[in-house]
């Protein structure tokens, strides 16, 4: 029996992202929006756009798969997941053997070591603050008066060392000023905060073997898979779109319902 189509969303604090999967379980569309105030307006938004994308009517989904921080949200929903379940699914779609993924999210960090069989074991998250997450970029970003979307071009014309010493985004507002009142130049400042964004991620737990590293941050700041490669001493894997592993994740499993 041929199945219908699948789709997957991963409704982050920050993005909501969509994959869609056609009845052979190819992906046919992504879409990626705020998540702004309404989760569910975001869902549906990214919903309607990939089924836009590629002709059909939303009732043809047969199955619909929901993960992240807003996957209670929707009440087109079949099932929820759990973002370290979809991620991991996303990532061993990508790279099926065993890894440990990094996943930098708005909010959030997540490690998570998969077998070779795909089979999780074990896992971390940070929640406890911003320290190390989208968020934290967004704060320096503002404090250097640069575009978020710009950091990551600034940061990579950075030539000295420049370190902050604190994880806190607090506490590294004030380390910046004193930075400012230097005369540091703005490069070295960004850098810095990636820097600082990797340090974190490192103390969260040994990152074993092969590396894949996803997430939102990861697609718009590719300098800091440059930085833990640089770290570990070895190459960092990053899937074609790591924005969507999580919703991609999601969609794997709404295709097996």
């Amino acid at each position: 029996m041929a199945q219908g189509w699948s789709l997957g969303l991963d409704i982050g604090a920050s993005a909501t992202k969509a994959v869609l999967l056609d009845t052979a379980g190819h992906v046919c569309a992504r879409a990626v929006r705020k998540s702004g105030a309404d989760f569910a307006a975001a869902a549906k938004a990214c919903r309607d756009e990939v089924v836009t994308a590629v002709g059909v009517d939303a009732t043809e989904i047969e199955h619909v798969v929901t993960t992240g921080y807003g996957r209670r949200s929707v009440d087109f929903a079949d099932t929820t997941v759990t973002e370290i379940t979809c991620h991991a699914r996303g990532c061993y779609a990508s790279f099926p053997r065993a890894i440990t993924i990094v996943d930098i999210g708005g909010q959030d960090n997540k490690v998570i070591v998969l077998a070779d069989s795909g089979d999780r074991r074990n896992f971390k998250m940070n929640r406890k603050c911003a320290a190390g997450t989208g968020a934290f970029l967004e704060e320096i970003a503002n404090h250097l008066d640069t575009p978020l979307a710009a950091l990551n071009d600034l940061a990579r014309q950075a030539t000295g060392d420049v370190e902050l010493g604190s994880f806190c985004t607090v506490f590294s507002k004030t380390e910046l000023l004193r930075l400012i009142a230097q005369g540091t130049p703005l490069a070295e400042m960004a850098k810095a905060a990636y820097r600082s964004v990797v340090k974190r991620i490192l103390e969260m737990d040994p990152l074993v073997g092969q590396v894949v590293m996803t997430g939102g941050v990861v697609a718009h700041n590719p300098i800091i898979v440059e930085l833990v490669s640089d770290a570990l001493g070895r190459d960092v894997l990053v899937p074609d779109h790591p924005q969507h592993t999580g919703a991609l994740g999601a969609a794997l499993i709404a295709r097996e319902m």
